[in-house]
């Protein structure tokens, strides 16, 4: 083989390594944006770039991949439950409370499934790699509570922030929407596992 044809045999490995790079590479970036949907957009948006972004959602996947998450415990599920079911009462009565009940049942959730619970931004990118897709809703909830604790959110801002903490909550619990009996703990219990309803209304 002489010269000519090694060079052109080099650059068409070349041509080949790199056309497999830039599969390789797209292939990666597709499987971030299924994993990560808004939160991808989001994390682009606040890097520099859209290489520096990646990088950071496949390090909270390597972060992700190190926590130890656990299922709730029948008793646990239902307690939950009931919990949920006290505050969506409470709203009628006392908006403004049942937002603050509201915010601390998610984050007692959260922690009680095992995500981070002593560090907000981890929490949100924990959460963000399993439920990217409501974790959105959960920031606004997040957002409106912070305002409500200034007084500064309307009646109308306390029952969109109830409804956006219930779409986590539903997520978290494996059930939707979640259901708004029972309303004592032995009736929890005995509903722990029920049927998934979609066509229940949510409730504020």
């Amino acid at each position: 083989m002489d010269t000519g044809q090694i060079i052109i045999l080099l650059v068409v490995l070349a041509v080949l390594a790199a056309g497999a790079f830039v599969a390789w590479t797209a292939m990666r970036r597709q499987s971030l944006r299924r994993r990560f949907g808004p939160e991808y957009d989001r994390a682009v948006a606040e890097h520099d770039n859209r290489t520096e972004a990646e990088r950071e959602l496949r390090d909270r996947e390597r972060r992700h991949a190190e926590l130890e998450l656990r299922e709730l415990t029948p008793e646990d599920h239902a307690q939950f439950v009931v919990r949920w079911h006290a505050l969506q009462s409470h709203f009628i009565d006392a908006p403004a409370d049942a937002v603050g009940e509201a915010d601390e049942l998610v984050r007692d959730l959260i922690t009680a499934r095992g995500y981070p619970g002593d560090d907000d931004a981890e929490q949100l990118a924990q959460l963000s790699v399993d439920h990217a897709a409501t974790l959105a809703s959960y920031r606004e909830a997040r957002d409106i509570a912070e305002r409500n604790s200034r007084g500064e959110a309307a009646t109308e801002d306390l029952r969109i922030a109830v409804v956006r903490y219930r779409e986590l909550v539903a997520q978290l619990l494996g059930e939707d929407p979640v259901p708004t009996e029972p309303t004592t703990p032995a009736a929890a219990a005995a509903a722990a596992n029920p049927t998934p309803r979609r066509d229940e209304e949510v409730h504020a």
